[in-house]
This record gives C-alpha cells, structure tokens and sequence, in this order.
C-alpha cells in the first residue's frame, strides 16, 4: 500500500480561508531591556500572534496593513520576516494539497483501518462543541487488542499547527507499512504496546481554519457575555491549571484557559480517553505533537523550579531522538523542561498525562521550522513527508531506547 494512494483524498484543492492576509506582513520582535512588556504594548494593535521564545525575549507576529504604521511607532526592535503573509497562504494551497478537508481526514483513518483490518480499529474519543467526533486509531500487534501499555499521540490541538496532524498520519501509515513488511522494530512495538492515535484534537478550530481563518488557534467554544470565541485546548487540561503567568484569563487572547479546568468539550473527550487507556494497562510514552520551533519539551510547563524525577534520564533519551532527526534532514531539534526551555504553561496535556495519567514519558514536541522564517505554520505542502520522515527516525529512535 503506497502513501499516495490512501492519501490521495487529502491531495484535493479546498476553497481559499475567508480572512484574508493579503499585505499582511510578519514581524520578529527581538526585546530590549528598556522594552516594556511587549504584549502589553500590542493589545491596542490588531495582530496574530504567531511564537514566543524562551523567557519572552522573541515575539513574532503578523500585522495586517492598516496597522502598519502604528506598529512602527510602537519603536520596537524589529525584522521583517514575511513580506505578505497572504501570498505565502495562496501558494500553500496553490499546490492543490495539504488542505484535505476534516472529512477527507476521518476517510484517511478509515481507509487506513481497511487496509490493516485484524490489527486496527478506528475509534471516537468524544465530540467537540459543534458536535463533530475527535476521532483516532489504535493498531497493535499480535495477540488481542487493549492488552499491552500505551503508546498515545495527539496532535493538532491548536488548529493553525497543519503539519502537526499531518505528520501523525504519516506515521500511523508507518507504522501500518513496517508491521507488514515484517520490518522488526516496528513489528517488536506494536506487539508489545497497543498505539492510539489522534491526528485532529481540534476538529472545529481545524476545520475553521480551512474555511475562514487559516491562522485561528483556539476550539470554536462561545462563552456567555463574552465578545471573543475560543479557548486554548492546550491550557485547559485539568491539572495545575490556574498558575499565575501559564495562561491568560482573557478570552480574547491566544492562550485563553477557559472558565474551569477541563471545560471544552474537546478536554473532556481527551482526558476520559487517555485516563481509560492508561487505567487498562499503564501509558509508556505520550507526545502531544504541535508547531512550530524544532523543540521536544518535557515537563513541567506550569512550573521552572521542579524537575521530573528521572530528567537525566530523559534529557538523555531527547537528546538522542533530536540526533536521530538531524540524521534525516539536517534539522536541529532542541530540548528540555517546558518551563526552562521556552517559558511557562500551565493546563498543557504533557503535565497532566504525566502527573495524573502516570504515564512513564510525556513530551511536547514542536515541529519544523524553527522560526517563522521558514514559514512558520503555512508550510509548502512538500514539506509533509519531510516532516513525516524526520519525526518518524526520532520516533524509531525513542522505540529502541525506552
């Protein structure tokens, strides 16, 4: 079975997003210690925030035209690293590709069950607020199914992250091919750990970046009296969830946490699926997979002063997966605690999946690029198996050594 075949429903050209960043044009802001807080001073100015980097001293954003001007005199230090960001989006479906509508997602995961029927099965982990279904596969090896400890991905949590989700599904395809290609160690993982995997955590927000926004991030959540839709899924994990300076309590913004711990829809399916996967036999390894910044974070996001009882151990093993990605494509992938590595979360997946779901590894890992230079989240559509076969050597990698 060829990836091009059982992909081919994702190749099909999709509508332009409605929201148009025709002369929209991104910035990198490098912070100065007489800067004041650069968020703070961008509040008044229409934006997207695209990255943050480590401690807050690198902000990159696109700025639509009409603000241009008052970006300017704002006085920060700057660089331009995309011209017109609506360019970059019209080539990146110019290809007629990569923008496989959800549909044509959830047709991918069924006809990759078909083609390994006595070792698959597609699953639904809960619906989202527009009711549409989170759904998964699970593949293992011989014996009965739901019998070993877990191997968990999701991906696509925040749905401008394509390349995440597509990364995913390429190597759920691996791993289907390698097992029936008598490849070992491919064989060896799935006869002994059963493989669940979410490619679109974020169905609604996925989708409404095909539709109207390609840069939106958040679920499609209303909430009462409040002006702005959205919660950020990866600050709503019920764990550690109200620290000071992890998230934002403003809906409007980009890291919105939501009300409650766990309230959306989306949380709730995901934490119900993942605490069932672990209570039936233990998680060995969860990786939320997002983009982008070339980074495999450990925990802990929601705090800096708290290291996980075996980091050596861990640093070690992320050190390796980062070497065995190099090997592929030349690619530096960074490493270490969430918290010291980039800057402090709080509600992220890999602390709850770690601390409460007791899973023996729980990583974050950022994809490709490294920076919005290398066009951030709207990636030429070549670059998925790219990604794909990077990822999947340091995951071949993680297989051998954990």
């Amino acid at each position: 079975m060829l990836f091009s075949t059982i992909y081919a429903g994702l190749l099909l050209p999709i509508v332009a997003a409605k929201v148009s960043y025709d002369g929209w044009k991104a910035f990198s802001i490098t912070a100065r210690p007489s800067d004041k807080d650069i968020p703070s001073l961008l509040k008044d100015i229409d934006h997207v925030s695209l990255s943050c980097g480590q401690n807050h001293d690198i902000f990159e954003v696109a700025i639509p035209p009409g603000k241009l001007d008052a970006f300017k005199r704002l006085g920060l230090k700057t660089a331009v690293v995309s011209d017109n960001m609506g360019a970059e989006i019209a080539q990146e479906g110019s290809f007629g590709l990569y923008k496989g509508n959800f549909e044509q997602h959830l047709q991918f995961l069924s006809d990759l069950q078909a083609s390994f029927p006595k070792n698959s099965e597609v699953f639904t982990a809960g619906r989202t607020v527009q009711n549409r279904e989170i759904q998964g596969i699970h593949l293992w090896g011989k014996g009965d199914k739901g019998r070993n400890p877990a191997i968990v991905w999701h991906a696509n949590a925040h749905a401008r992250e394509w390349i995440s989700g597509m990364t995913v599904e390429y190597m759920a395809w691996k791993l289907v091919q390698g097992y029936q290609n008598k490849d070992r160690l491919v064989r060896d993982t799935l006869n002994n750990y059963d493989v669940y995997i979410i490619p679109i955590a974020n169905p609604d927000g996925f989708v409404y970046t095909i539709t109207d926004d390609r840069l939106w991030r958040k679920n499609r959540q209303k909430r009462a009296g409040k002006k702005c839709i959205g919660t950020d899924l990866n600050r709503n994990w019920p764990h550690e969830w109200d620290i000071p300076g992890g998230s934002s309590t403003d809906t409007c913004n980009e890291t919105y946490r939501g009300m409650k711990a766990g309230d959306t829809p989306e949380n709730k399916a995901l934490v119900k699926h993942t605490k069932s996967v672990a209570q039936r036999n233990g998680i060995k390894s969860y990786i939320d997979f997002h983009s982008f910044s070339q980074l495999i974070l450990l925990p802990y996001g929601y705090t800096c002063d708290t290291n996980i009882t075996d980091i050596n151990e861990q640093t070690e093993l992320a050190g390796g997966v980062a070497d065995a990605i190099k090997q592929v494509n030349d690619l530096n992938f960074y490493y270490g605690p969430t918290c010291q590595t980039i800057y402090q979360t709080s509600g992220g997946s890999s602390d709850w999946v770690y601390d409460v779901a007791g899973a023996e590894l729980a990583w974050g890992m950022e994809l490709r690029p490294q920076r919005l230079r290398g066009n951030g989240f709207v990636l030429p559509p070549k670059q998925i198996v790219e990604s794909g076969e990077e990822i999947w050597a340091g995951m071949r990698y993680l297989f051998e050594n954990f």
